[in-house]
């Protein structure tokens, strides 16, 4: 019995080893300078907003957005959404309804909440809910992660 254990100890302890031993992928490292410049070509294909791709797959998207005016009510059916301000500060509104005018200009919200947000804040924001920024001071620039 004592032999048994013996070797049964012995397995468990060179399995635990070799599931141990299994390489995993590195990190992903996305260079300051790789991002700026995305956000710098971005710049020229929009007006008012630029978009830094960082990295998008199938379970997530990560971008660096930097927006120099307010913007019309959008809402992502699917997925949470993150935002976290690095640069700047401006006026976010989230929740309530979304209301298109007939002459098909931009969205807007109505009866939602407005938060002023600055550098250092975080939004999380449920999939489902309007959002908007309002009013931008001069330009706002944040990290958005949609899960």
């Amino acid at each position: 019995m004592k032999k048994k254990l013996t070797i049964g100890s012995i397995l468990f302890f060179i399995c635990t080893l070799a599931i141990a031993q299994i390489a995993v992928p590195p990190a992903l490292y996305i260079k300051a300078d790789d991002i700026n410049s995305a956000l710098q070509e971005s710049a020229t294909e929009r007006e008012n907003m630029a978009v830094g791709t960082i990295s998008n797959s199938d379970d997530y998207r990560i971008n660096l957005i930097r927006r120099t005016a307010a913007a019309g009510a959008i809402v992502h059916e699917v997925g949470m959404e993150l935002h976290f301000i690095t640069e700047g500060a401006g006026t976010l509104v989230t929740g309530g309804i979304v209301v298109r005018p007939a002459d098909g200009g931009r969205a807007n919200i109505e009866r939602g909440l407005a938060r002023r947000v600055t550098v250092g804040d975080a939004v999380l924001i449920p999939e489902g809910t309007p959002h908007q920024y309002t009013i931008v001071e001069g330009a706002i620039s944040y990290l958005e992660v949609r899960f």
